[in-house]
């Protein structure tokens, strides 16, 4: 069970407070006095939430609020009765008449805590800073930062070599390739025509071609026949192995 609201919204005016409605709630307080905020609006004749009306009281219609800037003296008791009851705003304002809890909060938000911190005092534990400790802190945020970062780059570095295999595996493939295709040469040659028959023709060709001694023109047209064979073939068996291995990878 959630705790009930404190009046019917339905209706209510909203907004910043007029003139007439601070004096229709002063002179019913002033009159009747304080026993429940939740009937005041009713038996005041305001259109307004309970809660609307206990802080336009508290914070801006009493008589003994006391307004004006705070004085250092009473900085100083802010701070003495903080480091004992922390941020209970409420029981400090207790302790100054005519001051409110949230204008004790708000000054210390804006101007003591802003001192503190000056004077190297912590707001939260009023202990000194310990500067050593900042700047071990300092330390292991760095070193924590480099130690992020040294390990994103090791893991860069291993997703690197762990890819390095394929491009290996795929230069085997690439060199069992060539290696099957040129083995496929020795069964495309002419069969009237030796490897060591076309490797002594090549070479007595270079050597006959180097003293100016040109070869028949039948011999050199069934070389030239033989080698558009071979390379017609390697061609073949190339194209049709790497269409083979682009369709099962």
């Amino acid at each position: 069970m959630g705790r009930q609201p404190c009046c019917d919204r339905v209706g209510l005016k909203r907004g910043p407070w007029t003139i007439e409605e601070d004096h229709k709630l002063v002179h019913f307080i002033l009159n009747n006095g304080i026993q429940c905020w939740r009937t005041v609006p009713k038996l005041a004749g305001l259109q307004r939430c309970g809660k609307s009306c206990r802080l336009r009281w508290i914070n801006y219609l009493r008589p003994d609020l006391k307004r004006g800037a705070l004085s250092e003296a009473e900085e100083d008791q802010i701070i003495e009765l903080h480091a004992r009851l922390g941020n209970r705003w409420s029981k400090i304002a207790s302790y100054f008449p005519g001051r409110t809890d949230n204008e004790i909060k708000n000054h210390w938000n804006t101007r003591i805590k802003k001192r503190l911190q000056v004077m190297g005092i912590d707001p939260l534990t009023h202990q000194p800073i310990d500067k050593e400790h900042e700047t071990d802190e300092l330390l292991s945020i760095t070193e924590t930062y480099y130690d992020k970062r040294n390990e994103t780059e090791n893991n860069i570095e291993n997703a690197n070599d762990i890819s390095l295999p394929n491009n290996r595996l795929s230069e085997n493939i690439n060199g069992e390739l060539w290696n099957k295709s040129f083995k496929t040469i020795s069964t495309c040659y002419s069969p009237s025509i030796s490897l060591e028959s076309i490797n002594f023709s090549t070479t007595s060709t270079a050597t006959e071609s180097s003293s100016n001694v040109a070869a028949a023109p039948a011999e050199e047209d069934s070389v030239q026949q033989w080698m558009d064979s071979i390379f017609s073939c390697a061609i073949n068996q190339l194209e049709e192995d790497l269409f083979l291995l682009r369709k099962y990878n």
